[in-house]
């Protein structure tokens, strides 16, 4: 073997400077007492902010209920006097009714109460015209099963079939909402008679 070779197959070292510093332990180096003042200024300044973000945490989280409250409050007091300008706009009908009753108590024949209950149906018919409820007149009409009640159907030659021959009761509608449909009777073909046999 040549020396070369010998030179080759030797264990290398590491440079003595490398070797040196792998064995000296990391430090870091101590903060100096400027570093710890500005730490704790900060850590000061954080909790600070940390505590005014927790007491806008806990104003807003209270007026959030509060607002809860007050639109639970109005909801109901809105569901409970929903139909006050109804009832407000019925009172003056009320009052035409007692007047009607008051006149018909003084005599002339029942006249005085049915002109007083002529009156009293006509400004309810316009209270609810007010409140966009509109009546369903369907006598002579065609059979509409969408607005109209068949309660009978009546045999009728002279009228096409499926007309509304008389109205029992009014409907009424409520802008596009039904309240009640027409009660009503209804026109049909009448039987075709067979001839009779003379047999």
């Amino acid at each position: 073997m040549s020396m070369d070779d010998q030179r080759d197959d030797a264990p290398k070292s590491a440079p003595p400077d490398e070797a040196h510093v792998q064995d000296e332990p990391c430090v870091e180096p101590e903060p100096g007492p400027d570093t710890i003042e500005q730490l704790r200024q900060r850590l000061a300044e954080k909790q600070a902010e940390a505590a005014a973000n927790l007491d806008r945490y806990l104003r807003e989280r209270a007026e959030l209920e509060n607002t809860k409250k007050r639109l639970l409050r109005e909801r109901t007091e809105a569901v409970r006097f929903s139909c006050e300008s109804l009832v407000r706009d019925l009172l003056p009908v009320i009052d035409n009714l007692e007047r009607a009753v008051e006149h018909s108590e003084s005599g002339g024949n029942g006249q005085p109460l049915v002109e007083g209950v002529r009156l009293v149906l006509k400004s309810a018919l316009e209270l609810l015209e007010r409140n966009g409820v509109q009546r369903i007149e369907a006598k002579g009409e065609r059979f509409d099963p969408a607005r109209h009640e068949a309660l009978a159907q009546v045999p009728d030659a002279d009228r096409e079939p499926n007309q509304v021959v008389e109205q029992f009761l009014p409907g009424y509608q409520m802008h596009d909402r039904l309240l009640r449909p027409a009660q009503v009777s209804v026109s049909t073909q009448p039987p075709v008679e067979k001839p009779q046999n003379d047999g």
